[in-house]
């Protein structure tokens, strides 16, 4: 019987599955596990199944020790580790793609929804009790229909967003390092253009690649000068992908309108200049947060660790 860590509380039935089968050491807490904990957990175990926030390293693999066999990360994202460390140490990295498209695709679209429609800042006057009546030109914000929507990254949540804001009467701009797949340009009735002509030219800029040392400050002080005055920044991605600094900067100048942003560079601190501006949406990273996809983010994570302890192929292995 294999030894399994899983470092925090899962959803769904992840969690009886893998201790049925197998010797689990199961953290049931909800807050990231302590790093100096974790490197005593992982000591002999054979799966160890990590939350996004958990660091897998060198460091880290060395304390596991030779028996290690599979990381299961539940998330779709593993910039959190470092994959290469473990091909060294024949470890298999699995992560959670499709399960989680849905949700966070629907989150990207809220987000939009709330900056361009400046809705945080209306639902903060009405719940601070400051005195409001209607009015023609009051809490203005800005329609969808006939703008431009560009996707960083049309990966299967860049497209499932994408889909998404057509049904809102948007044209839908595609940029990314990779081709988007073809059928799904069709679909939409897109426009593949480069990065830069993006940037000057959508209305909302929603991002959505994955964090690579390439991808670290994607979106920085020279990006969001080159976007319109009356642009929209949405990030549902990861934090680091946008330089934060440089946000603050370019809302202060008035050079983009506003953001939305449920991921955050140095997380769970948020740049200060960001907490008390009305054109940002500020989320605790929410964008799979709901039962269902968080229930399968986790089943799918078990599948991977049964299968790789069972002798046989991954379900979602890590390919990167």
């Amino acid at each position: 019987m294999a030894r399994v860590l899983l470092t925090a509380r899962v959803s769904g039935d992840a969690a009886d599955r893998l201790g049925t089968e197998h010797s689990l050491v199961h953290r049931a807490e909800d807050s990231p596990m302590p790093r100096a904990d974790l490197l005593a957990a992982v000591e002999g175990v054979d799966a160890l199944v990590a939350m996004l926030v958990d660091r897998i390293d060198a460091e880290l693999l060395d304390a596991a020790g030779p028996q290690l066999r599979v990381v299961a990360n539940v998330a779709v994202g593993y910039d959190n580790i470092d994959v290469a460390a473990c091909r060294q140490r024949g470890v298999v990295v699995t992560n959670t793609p499709g399960v989680l498209t849905d949700a966070t695709a629907d989150l990207a679209i809220a987000l939009t929804l709330m900056t361009t429609r400046a809705l945080g800042s209306a639902e903060r006057r009405v719940r601070t009790g400051e005195p409001w009546r209607w009015s023609m030109t009051a809490n203005l914000g800005t329609g969808l229909r006939g703008k431009r929507f560009g996707v960083i990254g049309p990966g299967a949540i860049g497209l499932a967003t994408a889909q998404r804001a057509l049904a809102f009467g948007t044209e839908i701009l595609l940029a990314g390092r990779s081709t988007p797949d073809a059928g799904a340009v069709e679909a939409l009735g897109a426009t593949v253009v480069d990065l830069d002509e993006l940037l000057a030219t959508a209305d909302v800029v929603s991002v959505h690649c994955p964090l690579t040392p390439a991808t670290r400050h994607l979106v920085g002080a020279d990006q969001l000068r080159a976007m319109k005055p009356t642009a929209h920044l949405v990030n549902t991605a990861r934090g680091p992908i946008v330089d934060e600094a440089a946000l603050v900067a370019a809302l202060e100048a008035g050079e983009i309108a506003g953001a939305g942003l449920d991921v955050f560079e140095d997380e769970p601190r948020v740049h200060p200049g960001l907490l008390g501006r009305d054109d940002v949406v500020l989320l605790p990273h929410i964008g799979s947060a709901t039962v269902e996809t968080r229930a399968a983010m986790a089943d799918l994570a078990a599948d991977n660790v049964l299968a790789v302890l069972a002798g046989q192929d991954p379900v979602t292995p890590v390919r990167g």
